[in-house]
């Protein structure tokens, strides 16, 4: 679980992708742009068209230095006029990898990171709020990313937030050192509490912008997707958000706090481990470590960030959680893409020699669940079941399960799969790659990554993410997703429909047949034996499953 945790850091699972008080743009001599009053302070951003933009705001004071590691705490009211027309830094990460599609330019980067950019409407009053959450393996990626500029979104009616959280080792440390120093008992976690901090903010400030702060939908992709459901799960976070979006979100086992359980060790002990490493007696010693240094040493040395269930911001594995009906009761849009690990290929083992070498493996590790498992990933095609098999593992398997359970509390669930392509990436095997559907669901083709391969300027192209748009903002605003002159995207349930985004949209039914059911009965017998994790250890891979028992097929 954490070896192969560790190549995402290295740059490959999602996308990877100052603060100033300054003279603001009318002080300098600038063309003035819109001011806001909100309960945080007055800030000055910029008009864009029809919208109103804000860059770079602050929306919690960041642990830095001897603070660093404590939850975030929200600031005071900032005095005279902020200037919002620059986006604040990064969080520290790691140096994106060459050659890694998903990298753009070298971005600043700061621990005093914790900031949020606005995209509204010019006109807008009690507006729908998508809050978005970037990916990038809970260990890279910004809000600045150009992918993720929020205007096409915010012209059709809503307002858009994107935000930093602590990344790595700065945002997900766990050490009984600082258990001991927490109320609670309790460390790690705290990129998630900033992600609670910046919903926070927005409820007590996005009104200001003209959005309305009872209906937020929070939104993200891979680790973003990942901090969704974690959103969802978090008691604290309940009541901040009424409406859920999750693109390709994997829904893993998650290190537990005080005990190692499912195949990771406790999230205190990973952290004592990396402490002992980087020769950190206490935790002193790890604060005065400079933040870059610290960040690049905590990669190179394997340390995998995740969440910790420790009972107060995580109750439970995500899975006992949704099991239990104990998620947030908010309607939910979830997907994957049909490619998912074509750009992402060190998540699958290489190829056997041989059909019968794949077969055998298989049966010797799934026992009486290999006939379910070579009828979906056969043997006649090995390199393309090895791609299949991760992906539904932790893509497909995710998105199904979480429109299955919001659906089971009688909430609206709507279910997609993305399997478009351009050429530019069919020609290099990257067919609906992962997070490929992003550029489009933000209307920002033009604005991808320097290696991203690049979408034709044609207006099929163009349509297909118009529609896309669409349907988003409309799922936004109402919980229902729906697009001019495309069809109706019908919930989930009764009917296991989904959306295939192909070369348009088409509505469809039974998503790979037998592929959730099986993936499920693995997860449920990893859940009884307690002593597997859940995640990219699939296939070929697998350890020999358990087997039935009376809670499990």
């Amino acid at each position: 679980m954490i070896w192969l945790h560790r190549l995402i850091v290295c740059g490959a699972a999602a996308l990877s992708l100052g603060l100033s008080l300054g003279l603001s743009p009318a002080a300098s001599g600038a063309e003035p742009g819109p001011v806001v009053d909100a309960p945080a302070g007055v800030a000055q951003g910029r008009t864009e068209g029809a919208l109103h933009v804000f860059k770079g705001l602050p929306y919690a004071a960041a642990p830095v230095g001897p603070a660093r590691w404590k939850p975030p705490a929200p600031l005071p009211r900032w005095s005279g006029v902020r200037d919002a027309t620059r986006f604040g830094p990064a969080c520290f990460q790691p140096k994106p990898q060459p050659g890694n599609i998903y990298a753009g330019a070298p971005l600043p980067m700061s621990e005093d990171c914790l900031s949020l950019n606005v995209w509204a409407p010019a006109v807008a009053h009690g507006a729908p709020v998508m809050v978005w959450i970037h990916g990038g393996a809970l260990v890279s990626g910004s809000s600045r990313e150009a992918m993720y500029d929020g205007a096409k979104l915010a012209s059709r009616g809503v307002v858009v937030v994107s935000i930093n959280y602590r990344l790595g080792v700065l945002g997900y440390l766990a050490h009984p050192g600082l258990s001991a120093e927490s109320p609670l008992g309790v460390s790690g976690n705290y990129g998630l509490l900033d992600q609670i901090e910046a919903l926070r903010w927005v409820k007590r400030n996005i009104g200001a912008f003209g959005g309305d702060p009872s209906n937020v939908t929070i939104a993200g992709e891979s680790a973003g997707g990942l901090s969704v459901m974690y959103l969802m799960a978090a008691p604290a976070a309940r009541g901040l958000f009424a409406k859920a979006i999750a693109e390709s979100a994997y829904m893993i086992s998650t290190p537990e706090l005080k005990q190692a359980r499912f195949g990771a060790p406790a999230a205190e002990d990973s952290g004592l481990k990396l402490a002992a490493k980087l020769h950190a007696p206490d935790i002193a010693a790890l604060r005065a470590i400079e933040p870059g240094a610290l960040v690049s040493a905590a990669a190179g040395g394997g340390f995998a960030p995740f969440g910790a269930v420790d009972g107060q911001v995580l109750p439970a594995q995500l899975v006992d959680v949704f099991d239990n009906g104990q998620q947030a009761p908010v309607p939910i849009l979830a997907g994957f893409n049909s490619g998912e690990i074509r750009s992402l290929r060190m998540l699958a083992p290489p190829a056997p020699a041989t059909g019968g070498a794949y077969e055998k493996l298989i049966r010797e590790r799934y026992g009486d669940l290999a006939d379910d498992f070579l009828k979906l990933y056969p043997s006649t095609n090995v390199n393309e079941s090895l791609l299949a098999t991760t992906r539904d593992a932790l893509y497909g398997w995710t998105a199904e399960r979480l429109v299955r359970k919001q659906a089971a509390l009688g909430l609206p669930s709507f279910l997609y799969v993305f399997d478009h392509g351009v050429p530019a990436a069919d020609a290099v095997g990257l067919h609906g790659f992962h997070g490929s559907e992003l550029p489009y669901v933000f209307g920002t083709l033009d604005r991808t990554p320097p290696l991203w391969p690049k979408a034709p300027p044609t207006r099929d192209e163009a349509r297909l993410s118009d529609v896309m748009v669409d349907y988003w903002t409309s799922f936004v605003r109402s919980g229902q997703p729906t697009a001019a002159k495309a069809p109706d995207w019908p919930a989930f349930s009764p009917s296991e429909a989904f959306m295939a985004f192909q070369d348009g949209p088409r509505v469809s039914a039974h998503l790979l047949p037998g592929m959730y059911a099986l993936h499920e009965a693995v997860v449920c017998r990893r859940r009884a034996a307690g002593d597997q994790a859940w995640n990219w250890n699939v296939g070929i891979v697998s350890p020999p499953l358990p087997g039935r028992t009376p809670r499990c097929p």
